[in-house]
């Protein structure tokens, strides 16, 4: 048995459209957090608030996942923002020098 790591969205305590990110964003995750995200921004008429406390690890991977999501919110008319970004993340972000495009909360 395969202990692969976990990643989850699930909807935060505030409001429509506040949700919490936990786990591992790495290259097994994403794509089912993609794909299991697709809802989000098709039945959601709010805005969409994402807080990343919960990621406990992160790669390229978990960037690309931040990007499309920004890519998908633009493209419904929708504004998205990312609340404590993990210092791994942003350290990925910063060198990729695609910091400017994640719109932050502090």
């Amino acid at each position: 048995m395969t202990n692969e790591p976990q990643a989850q969205l699930q909807p935060g305590n505030a409001s429509d459209g506040d949700y919490r990110l936990q786990g591992v964003l790495d290259f097994v995750t994403v794509p089912q957090l993609l794909t299991e995200s697709e809802n989000i921004f098709k039945q959601n008429n709010s805005d969409i608030h994402i807080d990343l406390s919960g990621v406990t690890q992160s790669n390229s991977a978990g960037l690309g996942l931040l990007l499309e999501w920004v890519c998908r919110a633009q493209a419904q008319n929708k504004s998205i923002r990312f609340q404590n970004i993990p210092a791994e993340l942003a350290a990925i972000a910063n060198a990729g020098e695609v910091m400017p495009l994640l719109p932050l909360v502090e």
